[in-house]
Parts: C-alpha cells; structure tokens; sequence
C-alpha cells in the first residue's frame, strides 16, 4: 500500500494541531431567547468549564423545576481534555506515519468521538429536561424542557438553539479535512 502524499500528512497535522485551540475556544453554545431577554441568554460548554449567563438561566430554571446546572455535574470535564491531547497526538501520529490503515483508524476514531460526544450531550439534556422537581412554582402538564440537540426549538415562550461553537467547529474541519484526504488517497491510488 503506498504512504500518504505529503499534502495529505500535511493537512492532517494542521488539523490536528488546530484541535489544541480547543482548549482555549467554547465547544458547544446555548442560546435563548425570550419576550423578556430581548438581548438573549447564553451558556458556553468548554472542554472543562461552563461560561455564560449560568447563573440568570439557573434562575429561569428554577421556577420550572429544572435541576442546577453546576460543573461538578459534569464528570466529562475531567476526561475531555486527555480525550483532546488524544485525538492530537493521534492525528499527528497519522500524518507521520503516511499510513492509509491509520489514516482509516483516525477518521473512524473521529466518528466514533463525535456520535459518543453528542449522545453523552441528549442523555445529559434528557435528564436534566424530562427530571422535573416536584416542587416546581411553575408546571405545565405533560411538558418538558429539553433542550435541542441541535438546532432550535420552542420550550414555553423561550426560543432555544444549541450548536456548535468556535471550538466545536474546529472538530468538524478536523473531521472534513480527514474524510477528503481519505477521499483523495482512495481516489489517487486506484
């Protein structure tokens, strides 16, 4: 089997090596919006921290029984960083190499991370969405709150939308560039 063109260990680094802003960008961001915040409400996931206007959608939460969103709920804060360093040491690991059976092993790494990422991220908002308290001031028969995986959606007079951030869209260069280097040496070595 012939190694990788030198473009293609080339773009495979650079990818690699862009996933270390991640730890310096947000991954994931929530927004809302409502009659009430005009200007919107915004919560930043990062690969260990939360940022944003946790605290006033905390309050927000509250009144509908939702629990309170704290970083010590999120065990993955501990583990997202070496899952990162992993992914970049692998991705370079592959460039060097100039090995097709790795660059294979990477993409399908890549997409594994990404359908465990975001199944971890639907549990994360089932749970905290469908677990309503009991003692919530405010209760809407047969509602819940979770919110979108991706996209927008309507929870009460809130108008909601979880996507990708800065951060998050680095990943998916990284998994682009992957799947048309792998495209390209597939296609230039028949």
């Amino acid at each position: 089997m012939k190694p990788l063109k030198k473009l293609s260990s080339t773009l495979i680094a650079i990818g690699s090596i862009l996933l270390i802003a991640t730890y310096f960008l947000p991954i994931w961001r929530i927004d809302l919006w409502a009659p009430q915040y005009p200007e919107g409400l915004s919560m930043q996931i990062w690969l260990y921290k939360l940022s944003g206007q946790v605290d006033i959608i905390n309050g927000l939460n509250h009144y509908i029984g939702m629990a309170h969103i704290k970083e010590e709920m999120f065990p993955e804060f501990k583990i997202l960083p070496f899952i990162v360093a992993f992914l970049v040491a692998f991705g370079l690991f592959t460039a060097f190499s100039k090995s097709r059976k790795v660059l294979i092993a990477f993409a399908i790494t890549l997409v594994l991370s990404g359908i465990i990422a975001l199944v971890d991220y639907y549990k994360w908002g089932y749970e905290y969405g469908h677990n309503l308290s009991d003692d919530a001031a405010i209760k809407v028969p047969g509602m819940t709150y979770q919110p979108p995986l991706i996209g927008y959606k309507e929870l009460l007079n809130f108008g909601a939308y979880s996507i990708p951030a800065s951060g998050g869209w680095i990943f998916v260069l990284l998994a682009v560039i992957t799947f048309a280097v792998l495209f390209f040496e597939i296609k230039t070595n028949k």
